[in-house]
């Protein structure tokens, strides 16, 4: 095997699924933390913890060659009160303690990376934001992912490379936003939303895995890294491929208005379809990581073939 141990925080969701297939053919040990138990799968095994206080789990970290973060309540809700206080807390108080944790032990992880959001950029229509020139944007979704970034990058005891990964919108087989996409598409409503010229910065499952073990040999590589797909594309370009994969030939558009009225239905929020996400993934195609999936209707067809 080419690493012992990598350790999954919260990651017994999507996300947290497709690294540990990915890295269960690569280590000896995939060690899943979880408030859920459940039962051993092989190498990939899960390890009891609340993501706020100090408990047996710690000794699981000790050795490890990489760590992932991927805590976070979904965000895909009413933003409440209630909900914005949850999607806060459930980003940083697990970040905070795992700062304190791996600052702790005599043998922490060689690297750490944060799964954070691209969506700390602006709404941009006008150039892609890259790690170097990119321009953070504003209200509730930003103020999220500052304190999440801000609790990450906090002052830690221990020698450990750091990086934020600012993922862009996973696109996969089994969860996410794919699946909703092509549920539109199927009943004919796979039109584009609102003007459809926001960009949608996009990544592959595949990729995302594969972008980790690529910092993790890449000892260079820390602080803010950008992790999408090199070519944005717009959200009317991106449903136009969808129909076309699909073999749907029509898909009725969703103007802003409607978008508005149905989001408050099924209890989400207009901002998550309708800001313009344009990212570069600058640091990572600079360091010579090449993409498996560069363009939309690629990683779209390969889905879709895929499907069961």
């Amino acid at each position: 095997m080419k690493y012992k141990k990598i350790i999954l925080a919260g990651g017994n969701g999507y996300l947290g699924g497709v690294l540990a297939r990915y890295y269960r053919h690569l280590a000896e040990e995939v060690i899943i933390l979880s408030r859920k138990p459940k039962a051993s799968d092989g190498n990939v095994k899960t390890v009891l913890w609340d993501g706020v206080n100090k408990g047996e789990w710690i000794k699981e970290i000790e050795g490890a060659e990489m760590l992932i973060n991927l805590c976070g309540k979904n965000d895909n809700c009413r933003y409440t009160a209630q909900n914005r206080e949850e999607i806060i807390r459930s980003r940083v108080i697990p970040t905070a303690l795992l700062n304190e944790v791996v600052g702790e032990l005599s043998n922490p992880p060689v690297l750490w990376i944060n799964i954070t959001s691209a969506t700390i950029y602006r709404h941009a229509e006008d150039f892609a934001q890259d790690e170097a020139t990119g321009q953070i944007g504003y209200g509730f979704s930003i103020d999220v992912c500052q304190q999440w970034e801000e609790a990450f990058f906090s002052e830690c005891k221990a020698p450990v490379r750091k990086v934020a990964l600012r993922m862009g919108i996973v696109l996969g087989r089994s969860d996410s936003v794919f699946p909703r996409l092509l549920n539109l598409v199927r009943f004919g409503l796979g039109g584009k939303q609102g003007n459809g010229r926001q960009y949608v910065s996009w990544v592959h499952e595949q990729d995302v895995a594969r972008s980790t073990e690529w910092i993790l040999d890449h000892p260079e590589m820390n602080g803010v890294i950008n992790c999408t797909a090199p070519e944005a594309i717009k959200n009317v370009d991106l449903m136009y491929t969808l129909r076309k994969s699909y073999g749907m030939p029509v898909g009725l558009p969703t103007p802003a208005w409607l978008l508005n009225i149905g989001a408050r239905i099924i209890g989400t929020e207009t901002e998550l379809i309708l800001k313009s996400r344009w990212v570069a993934p600058k640091r990572l195609l600079d360091s010579g990581y090449q993409f498996l999936f560069t363009k939309a209707d690629y990683a779209i067809d390969d889905i879709l073939s895929l499907r069961v």
